[in-house]
């Protein structure tokens, strides 16, 4: 199942459990702490005082009250000195505690704020990475739907040579609309002019010298020379491979399972199964390159698997440049592409 980002209020999150940034004494503070506190209404505060606080790097589990969610999962998070002092483990333990409450609680979504990175000091950037990594780890071995609530996408920034190096990728390949668009126009115009030369001679000279050029013109000539493919025609063509059979195969190739592969893709089982019993299963652009990022595939056969979607990649579009530089450099984690691309305020890859 898929792990999503996204930016909301997670006291509004429709799960089955959300996660509270909680202190040790679980009994309210500041932050996300106070804002599911005020949410969940008095009937929190008096379950939290019968649980005797917890420990850094622990989490315990309430209802979810006045919550849209059924459970509260509370985990203390660190408070960030320098790095240096176990802050990394302990933030990890927030999370994988936290997985292991909901899933004993047979939760199938869940919603977690970034742990620690507010009042407590922790640096944004580095705090995602840490979610994105354990949270992808338990997906892999784990069916459950897990959201990471960011209140505001603004206030952080992928960090460090990354993001330098996304910056300078983009730099280099991202095209704008109009440079983009007045190519396609010139292509476009030298494939009529082609169409044109080639038949021109076979033209009676009656038609209009004004038409020469002219699309309308070239579709009249073409259809009158009788070049239009009638049925029996196309029969004599076999088929191309669909996205579903070149998505099968490669999985075989690549020796995986298909639990493997769509959960390294960040696709849901059910989307999955779909594509499975419908061999002409359409799937939308983000969902094709996060199979071609699970299975690993080279820039050239993740354009081909691509087209046989009926899609291509454009240095156009931010997306797809964000994309492309993953895969040109080998990084082949779902997580930390999504990471990018919420950074950028992009679409993720996989999820639905």
């Amino acid at each position: 199942m898929p792990l999503i980002i996204v930016r909301n209020d997670i006291t509004k999150m429709n799960v089955d459990a959300v996660v509270n940034a909680a202190n040790e004494s679980l009994l309210g503070g500041g932050g996300v702490d106070g804002a599911i506190h005020r949410s969940a209404g008095p009937g929190l505060l008096e379950e939290c005082l019968t649980l005797g606080g917890c420990k850094t790097g622990k989490a315990k589990i309430t209802g979810g009250y006045d919550l849209p969610a059924k459970y509260i999962v509370h985990t203390v998070g660190p408070v960030y000195r320098d790095g240096k002092h176990g802050e990394k483990e302990l933030l990890e333990s927030c999370y994988r505690e936290s997985l292991s409450l909901a899933k004993a609680h047979d939760c199938e979504t869940i919603a977690f704020p970034l742990i620690s990175s507010g009042v407590y000091g922790y640096p944004k950037d580095k705090a995602l990475k840490v979610a994105i990594d354990v949270i992808g780890d338990f997906l892999l071995e784990n069916d459950m739907t897990v959201y990471i609530v960011i209140f505001d996408s603004d206030s952080f920034k992928i960090g460090g040579k990354l993001f330098k190096d996304i910056e300078e990728y983009i730099d280099d390949n991202y095209e704008n609309e109009r440079t983009d668009r007045d190519r396609r126009r010139n292509e476009r115009f030298v494939l009529q002019s082609t169409l044109c030369d080639g038949i021109e001679d076979e033209i009676d000279e009656d038609y209009d010298e004004r038409a020469d050029y002219n699309c309308e013109f070239v579709c009249e000539s073409i259809c009158s020379y009788s070049l239009i493919p009638t049925v029996n025609d196309i029969r004599k063509f076999e088929l191309d491979e669909s996205f579903s059979d070149m998505l099968f195969r490669k999985i075989d190739e690549k020796g995986m399972s298909n639990a493997e592969c769509y959960k390294k893709a960040n696709i849901d089982r059910k989307l999955f199964s779909k594509i499975q019993c419908n061999p002409d299963y359409k799937p939308t652009k983000p969902t094709v390159l996060a199979f071609a990022v699970a299975l690993e595939l080279s820039l050239e056969e993740t354009e081909e698997m691509l087209r046989k979607a009926g899609f291509a990649l454009s240095h156009s579009y931010l997306f797809d440049v964000i994309v492309e530089y993953f895969i040109v450099n080998k990084i082949y984690n779902v997580f930390d592409i999504n990471e990018a691309l919420f950074s950028y305020d992009q679409k993720l890859l996989g999820a639905i």
